[in-house]
């Protein structure tokens, strides 16, 4: 079988593929970055890349405009080498620059913000732990073993029934405790009920304390390195999930891990890769040693979780969507591939379900949902749209499946908050003035979620498009055209973008978007419903996610992605993932409390449920088909 060279750029990276294989997998392989929504399967459009030298041949499909091709577009997922080539990834497919929220703390303060424990009424007791230990001796009237005598020590400082340690640590105890002249520090860890001796060194190093907590996403993986000591963040890194260049979503990545032989071993590898990039990064940038580092505690999604430890994910996508496990006991960190100190511990934050992880635990916890009398909702606006509603007497969870429109899939110009993306839009003079903001102040090359927020809700105002989210006669305005048998609104004309094209919203992406908004919006109407309660019944509306973050309320209220009630009632709680993670790792009390509001958490599936149907049929209008329920903006 023939083989072909790629070269692919900006990257100016080669490829080896044969003929059965196409561009996109090359550039997997070979570490290139080429967006793909749909992991390949000719769904979503984005894989474009432009074939500069060489010949391919290409698949069947309809995504490419007549513009694009007559340019030399092609779909990298469709198009397989038939000589040597020389290929593009253009602007609008590349992954560059991020807009990704680390957390509030570090918007404001660089990073070196504490953890207000006592705001959440948490008591300091980090998940591992060390203490400095001045051991009598041995003599004939006390001949307790090395290893008796080191527990018996630990003892007199905490309470500890039952402990343990590993044989290496045995092997070593004697020579340490000598030499260090009875003087040692020993670090601490919980698993279960059972304290761990983790590490034993000579003389006095308990200042040196450190642990990192990590938001496990689906598009982006945020570390924060903590001096357990003093709850103090010293450094923060973040970067986008390398599991993208095999599926943008959950599902796509559960369909390769499945189907593709190393699957599995190629996702887990990615996010291991991430994680120990973010450690490297934030221990230098602390100047740290990662020697050190004793703990990670990662929140994330039921198949983010899956993936990093390696389980079975089989079951996930396939009813009665069955997990592995929802709540994993703490490994050695170095069994899964994270590398810390090599005894050191890692955590997993416990999830509910398939669809509702230990993110979303983490986030009620940072919230305080679970704790107060007020009656509270917690909506993730991203690809899964996580809903929580309850106070602390009970809680009630599901997961609306928004799809990634949100993310800007299934959005012809649609992208990721990221440099280049237009992230907010006001429309003006009956369509025919249009005003953005672009991430970085950059020309623009497409349009993030919160962007395309606003285009809906202002086409709507300027009735650009109708309450069944139709548009105009084209002509009505001069942005309003007729393209490729589409209907489309010009958001910015090729002159004032990036990637030499006009950047349009077409009646497509439209019926996307508001199919995005009806799930989320009918996912939190069903568990009201369900719990005989009203919207008006909320004291609290919490938006998590570091989407969530950058929403225009007003316009998702006027688009009907969120409930309309009294603004001072709803607030932003940022990336209440990681939030929720910073707790759990300065405190046993606060780990031990999130478990117990994941055995709390009652899960309604709404894929089996029939009222789901009925209140998201209501949803696929602007804002609704009952504008009683949005009296503000009718």
């Amino acid at each position: 079988m023939a083989q072909y060279t790629i070269k692919f750029l900006p990257d100016d990276k080669v490829a080896t593929a044969t003929s059965e294989e196409t561009i996109l997998d090359a550039a997997q392989r070979t570490g290139v970055y080429v967006s793909s929504l749909c992991g390949g399967d000719m769904i979503c459009g984005k894989c474009r890349v432009i074939v500069k030298e060489g010949q391919v041949f290409e698949e069947q499909h309809m995504l490419l405009s007549r513009e694009e091709v007559r340019l030399g577009y092609v779909l990298a997922c469709a198009s397989h080498p038939r000589s040597d080539l020389v290929v593009e990834v253009p602007v609008e497919s590349r992954m560059e620059g991020k807009q990704i929220l680390v957390d509030e703390d570090a918007q404001r303060f660089s990073g070196l913000a504490g953890v207000d424990l006592a705001k959440y009424e948490f008591h300091h007791s980090p998940l591992t732990r060390k203490i400095y230990l001045e051991i009598p001796p041995p003599s004939l009237e006390d001949s307790l073993s090395d290893l008796s005598r080191l527990f018996r020590a630990v003892r007199a400082h905490i309470d500890a029934p039952i402990m343990q340690t590993g044989l290496k640590n045995i092997r070593r105890l004697p020579q340490i405790l000598r030499r260090g002249n009875w003087k040692v520090t020993c670090t601490l860890g919980q698993r279960g009920g059972t304290v761990e001796v983790i590490e034993i060194e000579e003389g006095d190093t308990s200042e040196r304390n450190y642990g990192v907590a990590v938001d496990v996403g689906t598009t982006t993986v945020v570390t924060h390195l903590i001096d357990l000591n003093a709850s103090k963040i010293l450094a923060t890194d973040a970067t986008y999930n390398s599991q993208i260049a095999f599926g943008e979503d959950v599902i796509t990545r559960l369909i390769y891990a499945k189907e593709e032989v190393g699957g599995r071993e190629r996702l887990h590898e990615a996010i291991v890769g991430n994680i120990n990039m973010l450690i490297n990064n934030t221990v230098a940038a602390a100047d740290v040693s990662i020697q050190d580092v004793t703990c990670v505690l990662c929140a994330g999604n039921t198949t983010m979780m899956h993936f990093l430890l390696d389980l079975d994910s089989s079951n996930i996508r396939r009813e009665p969507y069955i997990p592995a496990a929802t709540h994993i006991a703490p490994a050695r960190a170095i069994e899964v591939g994270i590398q810390i100190n090599p005894r050191g511990l890692l955590y997993s934050v416990p999830g509910v379900s398939s669809y509702v992880g230990g993110d979303i635990t983490s986030g009620v916890l940072a919230s305080g949902i679970y704790r107060s009398p007020d009656l509270s909702m917690l909506i993730d606006v991203g690809t899964n749209g996580e809903i929580v509603i309850g106070n602390s007497e009970w809680l009630v969870c599901c997961s609306a499946s928004a799809g990634p429109a949100f993310e800007g899939g299934e959005v012809k110009f649609g992208m990721r908050a990221t440099h280049g993306a237009i992230e907010k839009v006001k429309v003006l003079m009956g369509g025919e003035v249009v005003e953005t903001v672009v991430i970085a102040n950059e020309k623009p090359r497409g349009i993030c979620g919160s962007g395309l927020i606003d285009v809906i809700s202002e086409l709507r105002r300027e009735s650009v498009i109708d309450r069944t989210a139709k548009f105009a006669e084209p002509g009505t305005c001069s942005r309003l055209r007729r393209m490729d048998d589409d209907t489309e609104f010009v958001i910015a004309y090729a002159d004032e973008t990036a990637i030499g094209r006009d950047i349009a919203i077409t009646q497509p992406d439209i019926n996307n978007l508001v199919r995005s908004k009806a799930a989320v919006y009918a996912g939190a109407s069903v568990l009201i419903k369900s719990l005989d309660l009203k919207f008006d019944d909320l004291q609290h509306l919490y938006i998590g996610g570091g989407f969530g973050n950058y929403l225009d309320l007003p316009a998702s209220v006027a688009i009907g992605l969120l409930p309309d009630i009294p603004l001072e009632k709803v607030k932003f709680i940022g990336n209440s993932s990681l939030s929720g993670a910073k707790l759990g790792i300065l405190s046993q009390e606060a780990y031990e409390e999130v478990e117990k509001i994941a055995q709390k958490m009652t899960y309604i599936d709404l894929s089996s449920n029939r009222q789901f149907m009925d209140e998201y049929s209501s949803a696929l209008f602007l804002p609704h088909t009952d504008l009683e329920l949005f009296p503000s903006v009718s």
